[in-house]
C-alpha cells in the first residue's frame, strides 16, 4: 500500500512539473481537422488549374532561363491565395477552439507560461517565412512556395516543440523532409503541399488523438 501511495505521489509531481513546462492541451482531433480542410483546398485549387496551363521556366522580362519562376493568369494566382488564406484561417480558428474545449475539460487554462514560450519559439520561423514566402510571390517565383511552406513550418513545429508534446517535433522533421524532396521536384507543389499539410497531419492528428486525448476522454 506504501508503494502504490509512493507511486501515485510521484506520478502527482511529474504531472504537475509537466503542465508547467509544456502545453500539453493541444487537441489531436485539431490535426485531423486541419488536415482533412487541406485536402479539400488542395482539390479546389486543383480544379481552379486549366489543365493545358503548363510551368514557364523563364523570366520574360529577361528573356533568360530561371528555375521556378512561372508565369499564369494573375487572377488564378490570387484565387489559389485565397483558398490557402482560408485554409490556414479554418485550421487555426478550429485549432483554437478544440484546444480551449480540451484545455476547458481539464480544468486548464489554454493562455499561460508554457503555451506564452510555445509561440514565442515558433513565431520566429513562421514570421520569417511568412516574409521568405511574400518575396516569392512578389518576384512570382511561384513554384518554390509550397516546398518553402512546409519547410518553415516544419521548422517553426520543431522550434516549438519542446514546450509541448515531443510528437509535434517529429511532424516538424517530417514537413521539413518533405518541403526539401518537393524542391526536387518543381512542378508538383500542390501535391507535396496536400501531403505534407492534408495527409501529416491527419496521420499526426490521428495519432495524438488515440494518445492523449481519447484516454483522458473516457476517464
Amino acid at each position: 500500500m506504501e508503494n502504490k501511495d509512493i507511486y501515485d505521489d510521484i506520478n502527482s509531481i511529474k504531472n504537475i512539473m509537466e503542465r508547467s513546462t509544456r502545453f500539453i492541451s493541444l487537441s489531436g482531433l485539431s490535426g485531423v481537422m486541419a488536415g482533412i480542410y487541406a485536402l479539400i483546398g488542395a482539390g479546389i485549387a486543383y480544379s481552379l488549374i486549366p489543365t493545358h496551363l503548363e510551368l514557364n521556366v523563364f523570366d520574360r522580362s529577361a528573356d533568360q532561363p530561371v528555375a521556378g519562376v512561372y508565369h499564369g493568369p494573375s487572377n488564378l494566382v490570387d484565387s489559389l491565395v485565397a483558398v490557402a488564406l482560408l485554409v490556414l484561417l479554418l485550421s487555426i480558428s478550429t485549432g483554437i477552439w478544440l484546444t480551449s474545449r480540451k484545455a476547458k475539460q481539464r480544468n486548464q487554462t489554454v493562455w499561460n507560461p508554457s503555451s506564452r514560450a510555445l509561440l514565442k519559439n515558433g513565431l520566429l520561423p513562421l514570421l520569417t517565412g511568412g516574409c521568405f514566402l511574400i518575396i516569392l510571390l512578389v518576384k512570382h517565383h511561384y513554384g518554390i512556395i509550397a516546398p518553402g511552406c512546409l519547410i518553415f513550418y516544419g521548422l517553426a513545429l520543431a522550434a516549438a516543440s519542446q514546450y509541448t508534446f515531443g510528437d509535434v517535433r517529429w511532424l516538424g522533421i517530417s514537413e521539413i523532409i518533405l518541403g526539401l524532396i518537393a524542391l526536387l521536384f518543381p512542378g508538383y507543389g500542390l501535391l507535396f503541399w496536400a501531403l505534407g499539410f492534408g495527409v501529416l497531419h491527419i496521420l499526426y492528428g490521428t495519432i495524438m488523438y488515440f494518445k492523449y486525448d481519447r484516454g483522458n476522454n473516457a476517464a
